[in-house]
């Protein structure tokens, strides 16, 4: 591959990545973060750039994908984890979001006095995304040259023009942050990463890159390796560089009034700057940017479940996704959210801990012990955190939870996750010989 091949790759994993929850979350952070608006956006980089990119790192060290690093855990955890992150990131929750996004922003400011249900609009639009993300995503092959080349160069020019503007005519004194912001503000910003889903993302996303490498005749799994770390950073950093610049627009937006969220946020934002022009920009730019990611989650869903079902071709498969999407997606933004935050927050804690222990692996001798010990914990205190986001509490287990350490920036996985990964590998030192030579064996831990 030259180095332009590399470029449009990372630019195709870019646009992937960048959704509806990419544009939402940074300008609402700069809103409430104000003067600390760096800390907060620096947490959320952690998190929304940092953590996708070891991901993608992790799926080129080894064959199989989220799959193979599910299976250190245990096969069954294996299966059941990566089918969750792949219902999860696609028609469950990722897709059906970013659909919705684009009818906020990109379709329904336009109506005008149109008189007719929100539903009924919604059906109609919805209508149309999906069958155009449905025809796209059956040329997989193809993708990285529509995406990388054309449409991704497109995306970022729109951001800059919308980006270099606010950041000269939006000349207002930051102001200071609000109750949410004013302490602990980087892991604030670090749990407000978790909302981009990317780090699930690059679970499915990282076969999407390898399978698009390798069709480029390159087949050395170093070079594979090489390459999909290059095209993981050239994405990562358009990332940082665009969630800084949007999120640098909420901060000083803080000035001009209050709003609700990231959406009404932005509107406001591009009407200020580039008055009617603003709004069709800013429209431009969300549905463009949800679509891409659509399309990514799609193709990404299409792969797996054909892979993983024989019987199942990519073309059914990806029917199936993009008609459950649909479906799905009529139920509205809001409740699709409501369900989707407790979500992440139980599954999030479990993928940055197999993350983190993949590049240990080779340390502990890639112990089963060791990562079912540290999962068992970090999804113990993760899942009460989700359900707890549900309405679910209990006063002993709620009194026992707030005692951990870190509990209070909701980082409270973190101590059992490592007491876990030091019990296991204990408990796999004080394991006969024959069983520790067993946990050892390359093609079971591989």
């Amino acid at each position: 591959m030259k180095k332009r091949d590399t470029f449009f790759v990372g630019l195709m994993l870019f646009s992937m990545f960048f959704g509806a929850g990419n544009l939402i979350f940074p300008p609402f952070l700069g809103m409430g973060a104000g003067t600390s608006f760096w800390p907060a956006i620096i947490g959320f980089i952690i998190t929304g750039v940092g953590l996708p990119l070891l991901v993608i790192s992790a799926i080129a060290l080894v064959k199989d994908g989220g799959n193979a690093l599910g299976n250190r855990v245990h096969p069954w955890f294996g299966a059941a984890f990566t089918v969750m992150v792949y219902l999860s990131i696609g028609p469950f929750f990722g897709v059906p979001r970013n659909a919705n996004v684009a009818f906020e922003m990109g379709f329904k400011p336009f109506l005008g006095n149109v008189h007719a249900s929100q539903s009924l609009l919604l059906l109609g639009f919805t209508a149309v995304f999906f069958l155009l993300v449905f025809l796209l995503s059956l040329n997989p092959s193809k993708v990285v040259d529509y995406m990388g080349r054309i449409i991704t160069p497109t995306l970022l020019l729109s951001i800059v023009v919308l980006c270099v503007t606010g950041f000269f005519k939006l000349n207002k004194p930051l102001q200071g942050p609000n109750e949410t912001y004013q302490t602990a503000t980087l892991f604030k910003g670090f749990i407000d990463g978790y909302s981009t889903m990317d780090a699930l993302a690059a679970l499915a996303f990282g076969i999407v890159i390898l399978s698009t490498i390798q069709q480029k005749g390159v087949t050395d799994q170093k070079q594979l390796t090489a390459y999909t770390v290059k095209a993981g950073f050239v994405a990562g950093g358009a990332l940082a560089l665009v969630y800084a610049g949007i999120g640098f627009i909420g901060a000083r937006m803080a000035s001009y009034g209050t709003f609700d969220n990231g959406t009404a946020l932005l509107s406001s934002a591009a009407t200020i700057l580039l008055g009617n022009g603003g709004k069709i920009l800013l429209g431009f730019i969300f549905t463009l940017a949800c679509f891409t990611t659509c399309v990514g989650l799609t193709i990404a869903c299409g792969q797996y479940f054909s892979k993983m079902a024989r019987k199942l071709s990519y073309r059914t498969v990806v029917t199936l996704v993009t008609v459950v999407s649909f479906l799905i997606a009529n139920l509205g933004l809001n409740q699709i959210i409501s369900i989707s935050v407790p979500f992440l927050v139980m599954a999030y804690p479990l993928t940055i801990v197999l993350v983190t222990l993949a590049f240990f692996h080779r340390f502990f001798g890639g112990s089963q012990k060791v990562y079912a010990s540290a999962m068992f914990l970090t999804g113990f205190v993760s899942l009460y955190d989700g359900l707890k986001m549900f309405g679910l509490k209990w006063s002993l287990l709620e009194s026992l939870m707030s005692q951990l350490p870190f509990a209070s920036v909701g980082l409270g996985w973190v101590v059992p996750a490592v007491v876990g990964g030091l019990v296991g590998f204990v408990l796999e030192k004080l394991s006969p010989a024959p069983a520790r030579r067993k946990g050892l064996n390359p093609k079971r831990i591989s």
